[in-house]
């Protein structure tokens, strides 16, 4: 049963960790609600607006069912949001979430766009240097969604799959084929047929799907053209 655990929103600051100096919206609170538009969360945000942020990626979400394997992993309790996520949710794994699903939360209707690309910061925050590489290595990275519809959003909420799309790829494959190369030039022909895919995921599949064939052309002079 698809579910929210937590939901939490919080602004960009200024924060040291290891020395580093970041302006990053990671360290979030928990709210009862609040109203989520198609460019932002209300009292929500992002510090870096190059990499983050944008209407294909309102909404970060987390399964709650990924806290116990990574608290025995690392020998410590990860209070929430461990990942930055906007909602903790049940039933929503990665494996279990598809590019493209629509689903209604609250008064909203939100349509998941990719998986995260997360970065050094979520080693800074959780104070473990192996915790970004840990969590690409497992593709257990969380996931976007772009907002179709805006409204009130609260931790009370139900969570309804509306539609799904498609079938084929899931957030854990596409996390899959972006991150581990998984079935090489089909994986990426994959990814690069769902139309409700993030931007930024097009271009970042479609210049692996150019490295491809390119370096297949090196290896085959035959088969260009």
């Amino acid at each position: 049963m698809r579910s929210i655990v937590s939901f939490q929103i919080g602004r960009p600051q200024l924060q040291i960790h290891s020395g580093a100096q970041l302006n990053t919206a990671i360290t979030k609170k928990p709210v009862e609600s609040a109203m989520v538009t198609k460019e932002i969360i209300k009292g929500d945000g992002v510090g870096n607006r190059k990499n983050h942020g944008g209407p294909d990626r309102v909404i970060c979400f987390y399964a709650y069912e990924h806290y116990s394997m990574w608290e025995e992993v690392f020998g410590k309790r990860l209070p929430i949001p461990a990942f930055g996520e906007n909602l903790t949710v049940t039933g929503m794994k990665e494996e279990d979430v598809y590019i493209g699903d629509i689903f209604k939360i609250g008064e909203s209707i939100v349509q998941i766009t990719q998986g995260r690309i997360p970065c050094a910061t979520i080693s800074y925050f959780n104070k473990e240097r192996e915790f970004l590489k840990n969590i690409l290595e497992t593709a257990f990275t969380g996931y976007f969604a772009r907002v179709l519809e805006e409204g009130m959003v609260s931790v009370r909420d139900s969570i309804e799959l509306v539609e799904r799309v498609q079938d084929k790829v899931s957030v854990l494959y596409g996390n899959q084929v972006l991150f581990h190369d998984k079935d090489g030039l089909a994986g990426l022909e994959k990814l690069l047929d769902i139309d409700e895919l993030a931007e930024v995921w097009k271009n970042k599949a479609s210049l692996k799907r150019e490295a491809l064939l390119k370096k297949s052309i090196r290896a085959d002079p035959r088969k260009k053209g």
